[in-house]
């Protein structure tokens, strides 16, 4: 190879490029965005729509399915997720990953478009989102204040505060939690209209007629001109009582002879406490595939703007912040990268006991991790957690390739050969194996770069990273490194006491791998079968190890999702709520918490209030005793002594997953909700049975107390009234109605009209209500018309890709994974439905299922692409198979160490794994290919082998203990997402060392026992070569 001797020839050359690849890379960074995770979100795109007084099963057939239908034909759709329920529809669309979410919301919004006139008149206009209907906000801010009421606390942060932070790049919506909006509510005396003869239709007319504002022209003259403006929209309570809503020979009949009228909050069925007092929150959601850190960074630039001109007593705080682990988690595997460089640097200079000798492969650290991030770059990658975890593992792989040159240049000239000559012939020596080490470490991510999907995505950027670092390494052992030992190796030295001391230790340490070998060669059977008993055991520890998607972090917060019976009252909720902050406000107070956070009622309006969602926020990790998962194992007693209600804490879900539902969602789709609901029961009867399954549920329950009212159509129309004024008269006095608007404050609010509270308390009051006959104007009691009777039925019905489905959900007990989990009510589902059922996941089940059978191809096609490429490289298929020996070896050592650790096979130590693949063969193609080197020079199969593993043993000591140093700070981690660190570091620590102090003895074995079935790479050139000359000569 040419590259070290242009090196050697020119080392200004040779400084230069790696001072470019720095420089490219210092730019790099400037440009590259940081945040937790790669861009994983599947574009979402949200249809949200009101239909007040509408049940749910009227809401699915008249909204959520004509909806469906309309955008199901939409390019890219992934999946189609609904929910519908009292008074709303949610419509989600999920779509393929990449792509563009402008262009995928504009496509919803122009098929929604076509359907509104098909939706029914009194629904609202549906709302499209570019972010998940049920997306969980990044960040809670609680406004507070001494001297404003809930009333004029969400009227300051409707006009002053949501329009400001909705502008930060990033933000889809910022909710007003706990809102009390203004509305003129018109309370309707239902006695009093019946006495005088009137209809709640009447009362919306006369509101609609006389709370009108009408352009009325101009007066022009000569000289001027004068626009012509009519006061005849209402602003005060006094004005709207005043509204004339009968006039005939018996009198004058206004509106404030038959409602109360008041300003007063438009619902009332949220509302949020903060360490158990009243405020008002803001949630900011993000847009799908928004960056959190520069969401929250920007959010909090405006607030800090904010402040300055808050009235006197508001406060700002906020009271959750997703950003500040991810922050953390970064700031840690910095930590990391810095402490692995220094424990790589003390590993080179042990062996190499020479400051100057230790530069030299030192300098490829900086070089080649720094250029790294102009590839990241390139590709519009970005600086994350998995980035940064690529890059501390690479410290360890950077410096092989430099060592491996380093190391034979220096033995070259411990045998006498002058530093310049060595570093030529040394370098040049060794060149192949550096570059085969470097393809077969690229080969391995080479089938991560074609996985689809979360899994693809997330660790598409990893593999690059490694790859790319690796790439920049090889570069730099063949440039860099020999023109460096050309200049800084001198010939002789002064031998110290720590270089005698340390060099006996190492010379003893090859006399006795060496006589081991020796005697380890005469019985290679032997070996061969212990060998292939060890790789034997990696399918035991297999089928030992517990598996899940992720890692339960400790991510500095956890959640309290809380649900009542379904019809139970707002106040039936607060009261549970206060008794769920008697457990953890104590956490406030002994310094282990900084809030509890408490929102009564459902993030989506309208919507139940027999919900609440909590979330406590922890101190820092340093500052507590207790771990994030003790602090929620220590709650499940006291939370499930509280009757009536359900509670649970639980922890956020990691790599990026939203949402809090328990780890376990297996999906059953069917042709009726009675029939799927008939097979979840027997499901959840049957699952009961296992002890290690918690909280079996589903999500459609029968329990919401409806009163259903039966219309007698044919005596209707008999007595000439209509459905429609059935209906509307119900929806208006039961439900509420939006009837018009009036202006405060140059800001438009809602006038509701509904029936006295004490008009609508129970089912007898539906009877006392009067409607009008079309054909004789009488008022007909609803009683005549109408029969009312109680029954259950469902809260909210769900369904996914346009069929009905019902999700059994369930949390796992100790030691119980989610795989076993899944398998045992997959089976029941398939018992239970006679195999009918349509199958499928949500959430971290989803997930889970969709990284197995990635990871299990790319694993497959990982050990595929690099036995092909150590076979075009070696120009055999016997070596590569010898190499490839050590794989079985590093997968037993690595899931012995999960097993000794007690940890789990996740997504993180899965990629662990895969990257075995590269690191294990690097060592063995060391010995394989100067073994080679050596039986080209003439020596037998024996002597190759037995010299080439004893000279190649510092090489690889050197090389192993660095990537195994370089993977202790992410084993040993600590603090925010020290969880998914661990779990890759193990696996690279346990898998290296095992299969190193193992593969020194079996790939020597198995090349004695194979390599006599392969040529030197150059027979069939030297073949050729003779048979040139030997026919050249017979013409001759």
């Amino acid at each position: 190879m040419r590259l070290p001797d242009l090196a050697i020839k020119r080392p200004v050359l040779a400084i230069v490029f790696s001072l470019v690849l720095v420089l490219f890379g210092l730019f790099s960074y400037q440009s590259l965005s940081v945040r937790e995770y790669p861009d994983v979100d599947r574009p979402n795109v949200s249809i949200s729509t009101g239909y007040r007084g509408a049940s749910a099963e009227i809401v699915e057939s008249q909204i959520t399915q004509i909806i469906e239908d309309a955008v199901a034909g939409i390019s890219g759709v992934s999946r189609i997720d609904s929910t519908s329920r009292e008074e709303y529809s949610s419509v989600n669309v999920e779509f393929n990953l990449g792509r563009d979410i402008e262009e995928a919301t504009n496509d919803i919004r122009s098929r929604v478009s076509r359907i509104i006139n098909v939706l029914p008149e009194e629904a609202d206009s549906p709302r499209i989102s570019k972010s998940e209907s049920d997306a969980r906000p990044i960040m809670w801010l609680s406004l507070t204040s001494s001297n404003l009421n809930q009333l004029e606390l969400t009227d300051y942060a409707d006009r002053n505060l949501v329009d400001a932070i909705s502008t930060v790049d990033g933000v889809a919506q910022v909710r007003i939690g706990g809102a009390r909006r203004y509305a003129m509510r018109i309370w309707l005396n239902s006695p009093a209209l019946t006495a005088r003869a009137l209809t709640v239709q009447d009362v919306e007319a006369a509101i609609r007629g006389q709370n009108v504002q009408i352009p009325s022209g101009r007066v022009e003259s000569s000289m001027r001109e004068f626009s012509i403006r009519t006061q005849s929209d209402l602003k005060t309570p006094d004005e709207f009582r005043q509204i004339i809503i009968k006039n005939d020979e018996r009198g004058v009949v206004r509106l404030g002879d038959v409602a109360e009228v008041e300003i007063d909050a438009e619902n009332e069925r949220t509302s949020i406490r903060v360490n158990g007092e009243s405020a008002v929150g803001l949630g900011i959601i993000r847009q799908s595939g928004a960056n959190v850190l520069e969401v929250a960074d920007g959010v909090k630039v405006v607030i800090n703007r904010l402040n300055q001109s808050l009235p006197a007593g508001l406060h700002i705080q906020v009271s959750y912040d997703q950003s500040v682990f991810i922050s953390r988690s970064i700031k840690e595997v910095f930590i990391a990268l810095g402490i692995a460089m220094v424990l790589v640097v003390c590993v080179i200079f042990l062996f190499l006991r020479s400051i100057r000798a230790t530069f030299i492969p030192a300098i490829a650290i900086p070089v080649s991790i720094i250029a790294t991030l102009t590839v990241l770059a390139a590709l519009d990658y970005s600086v994350n957690v998995l980035t940064l975890l690529a890059l501390v593992l690479a410290i360890g792989l950077v410096v092989d390739d430099a060592i491996v040159v380093l190391e034979n240049i220096h033995r070259r000239i411990e045998e006498g050969e002058p530093p310049l000559l060595a570093a030529s012939r040394g370098s040049k020596q060794v060149a192949f194996a550096v570059v085969a080490t470097t393809i077969v470490l690229i080969a391995v991510f080479i089938p991560i770069s074609f996985l689809d999907g979360t899994t693809g995505r997330l660790f598409r950027e990893f593999g690059v990273a490694v790859a790319a670092a690796v790439m920049f390494s090889s570069f730099v052992a063949l440039t860099l490194t020999p023109m460096l030992c050309s200049k800084l190796l001198v010939e002789t030295k002064k031998e110290g006491w720590f270089f005698k001391s340390t060099e006996r230790v190492f010379v003893g340490l090859a006399t006795g791998y060496g006589w081991l070998l020796q005697r380890t060669l005469k019985i290679p059977l032997i070996i061969a079968a212990i060998a292939v008993a060890f790789s034997g055991l990696a399918y035991t520890f297999y089928e030992a190890v517990p598996k899940e998607f992720a890692p339960t972090e400790d991510r500095g917060v956890f959640y309290i999702p809380v649900s009542a019976p379904e019809g139970a009252s707002m106040e039936y909720t607060r009261r549970n709520v206060l008794k769920i902050e008697e457990i953890f406000n104590p956490l406030v107070e002994n310094g282990e918490a900084t809030r509890v956070f408490a929102f009564l009622g459902s993030f989506r309006q309208p919507g139940p209030v027999n919900v609440a969602f909590m979330l406590t926020n922890l101190v820092p990790w340093e500052q507590r005793t207790r771990s994030q998962q003790e602090i929620v194992q220590a709650s499940f007693p006291k939370l499930l002594a509280i009757p009536g209600v359900r509670a649970f804490a639980v922890n956020p879900a990691s790599l990026g997953q939203r949402g809090f539902r328990a780890p376990v969602q297996i999906i059953m789709g069917g042709p009726s909700y009675d029939i799927l609901n008939e097979w979840a029961d027997r499901v959840i009867d049957r699952a009961g049975e296992n002890t290690n399954l918690l909280n079996v549920d589903k999500d459609y329950q029968e329990t919401q107390p409806q009163i259903h009212v039966d219309i007698d159509r044919e005596r209707a129309a008999n007595l000439g009234v209509s459905m429609e004024a059935i209906g509307r008269t119900l929806e208006t006095l039961m439900g509420a109605r939006n009837v018009t608007t009036y202006d405060q404050g140059g800001k438009q609010y809602d006038v509701i009209v509904q029936a006295r509270k004490e008009d609508r308390q129970n089912r007898d009051d539906l009877t006392n209500i009067y409607v009008r006959s079309d054909s004789s104007g009488r008022l007909i009691p609803l009683s005549n018309l109408v029969s009312v009777t109680d029954r259950a039925g469902p809260g909210e019905l769900k369904r996914s890709d346009r069929q009905r489905t019902v999700t059994i959900t369930a949390s796992l007990g100790p030691n119980y994974t989610l795989e076993q989990a899944l398998t045992y009510v997959e089976e029941l589902v398939k018992e239970e439905s006679g195999g009918d059922a349509r199958i499928s996941y949500g959430g971290l089940s989803r997930s889970f299922k969709d990284s197995s059978t990635a990871l299990t191809f790319t694993f497959v096609a990982a050990l595929l692409v690099v036995f092909l490429a150590l076979a075009a490289q070696f120009e055999s298929f016997i070596h590569p198979l010898i190499i490839m020996t050590t794989v079985p070896l590093a997968i037993t050592g690595a899931l012995g160490a999960i097993i000794l650790t007690g940890l789990s096979l996740n997504i993180y130590s899965q990629i662990g794994i895969i990257m075995l693949i590269g690191l294990t063969a690097k060592n063995a193609i060391l010995i394989v290919e100067f073994a080679n080197q050596l039986r080209d020079e003439g020596a037998d199969i024996l002597s190759a082998i037995t010299d080439a593993s004893i000279i190649r043993l510092r090489p690889i000591l050197m090389t192993t203990i660095s990537t195994a140093l370089g993977a202790v700070p992410l084993a040993i981690a600590t603090g925010a997402g020290a969880e998914s660190r661990e779990a890759i570091g193990i696996v690279i620590f346990g898998g290296v060392v095992f299969s190193t102090v193992l593969s020194l003895f079996v790939v020597p074995v198995f090349y004695l026992l194979l390599a006599r079935f392969s040529r030197p790479s150059g027979y069939l050139a030297s073949r050729l070569s003779e048979l040139e000359t030997v026919h050249a000569d017979a013409k001759r």
